[in-house]
């Protein structure tokens, strides 16, 4: 088993980690706090390459496979203190641009990625829906053909870049007989589309700068090339844009973890008390050496399954299994690093508070723990 890192690699890592450190992270208490999600910084982020990372480079990317990606956004959320950004920019690469990439006809291809990738438009993706979260077979959204082309009606909940985007794939029944598997179908939408607009928009508790809101489609018609894949085959578009998710996303939270460390450590080394620095005290050091633990197994599940995104024909369980235990060990890593702070950990001007608030989500979107804890049981033969 050969882990080394290229030479190309560890420089495309310090060369996000830098423009990250120098250009995203001032005014994030502030953006935080008034919910602001920076047009600028996006762009800023699309001209030196975050959006097209894994895109080929014919539509305007970067064409790095699935591992350096993988890398490429653990350092960006290692650089990156705004963990909404981070967020909005993983779910439009992961999302969006992997499974037009991989499922998209060449005409779509050509139409969306480079502007995908330059960051003159923001994509969604719209599956989840009031009565239909964890259970898409409860999916209400409709599509029926007229025509040409499709009429589509329904409503989209927790829609990550919602009151923002420019496109979105959206799932639709289009035979209710088959049900999800063979009788669902997915859409590229554009903004501005008749009867296509943005709902309620979500206050939540963490991702301040992540805009999230409902998507309602009201008799909204689309020829028959919006169709992306085949009729009947969103099966294997949800399972690119999840197993992408599942593994990528979260190698963004692998950087965060090294951040969060790196923090902990610092505080443990200046902060005094009862006569010595508290990082003296075992409370305080076994809380750090099991952060660093978590921090180097998370590393490996993420990279691993990263590279099996690539190599092997399904990463179904490798992403289940990684989703499952970075989301949770940011969690934890987020709660230690505010209990190591005290009452400062509390308080929004040492930004940890925040950091957790923004963890908690990572157990929930993608597929909640639950949900991942049910597909390593089916793969072990238990569902």
């Amino acid at each position: 088993m050969d882990f080394s890192i290229s030479e190309e690699q560890k420089a495309l890592r310090d060369r996000i980690i830098k423009f990250a450190q120098q250009e995203l992270n001032e005014d994030v208490v502030t953006r935080d706090r008034e919910q602001i999600f920076s047009r600028e910084l996006w762009q800023k982020c699309a001209e030196f390459g975050i959006q097209g990372l894994p895109a080929d480079k014919t539509y305007g990317g970067s064409g790095v496979d699935a591992l350096t990606c993988a890398m490429g956004l653990e350092a960006f959320g290692y650089g990156c203190r705004d963990g909404g950004l981070v967020f909005s920019i993983c779910a439009h690469i992961l999302a969006c641009i992997a499974p037009i990439s991989k499922h998209g006809t060449e005409e779509q291809k050509q139409r969306y990625l480079p502007g995908l990738c330059d960051g003159r438009l923001i994509g969604m993706h719209a599956i989840t829906e009031p009565g239909a979260g964890s259970d898409p077979f409860s999916m209400q959204t409709r599509a029926e053909r007229d025509g040409n082309g499709w009429r589509i009606n329904g409503t989209k909940a927790f829609v990550s870049n919602g009151p923002i985007g420019d496109l979105a794939i959206v799932f639709a029944m289009t035979d209710l007989q088959k049900g999800f598997h063979g009788g669902a179908t997915a859409f590229i939408i554009e903004k501005g589309t008749p009867g296509f607009s943005h709902g309620k928009r979500f206050e939540k508790l963490g991702l301040h700068t992540a805009q999230v809101s409902e998507l309602v489609l009201d008799n909204v018609y689309v020829p028959k090339n919006a169709v992306l894949g085949t009729v009947g085959g969103s099966t294997s578009i949800f399972a690119t844009a999840m197993d992408w998710e599942r593994i990528v996303l979260v190698a963004s939270h692998v950087g965060t973890m090294e951040r969060l460390l790196e923090t902990s450590v610092a505080y443990a080394r200046k902060r005094s008390q009862f006569g010595q620095a508290i990082g003296k005290f075992q409370a305080i050091s076994h809380k750090i050496a099991d952060m660093k633990v978590q921090l180097e197994a998370a590393r490996l599940l993420a990279y691993c399954a990263a590279w099996r995104l690539d190599h092997a024909r399904t990463a179904a369980l490798d992403a289940a299994i990684t989703k499952l235990f970075v989301s949770e060990s940011l969690v934890g890593s987020a709660l230690d690093t505010v209990q190591i702070h005290g009452g400062y950990g509390f308080m929004a001007e040492y930004e940890v508070e925040r950091a957790l608030r923004d963890a908690v989500g990572s157990t929930i979107y993608s597929g909640t723990s639950e949900m991942q804890r049910n597909i390593i049981a089916r793969w072990l033969g238990l569902g």
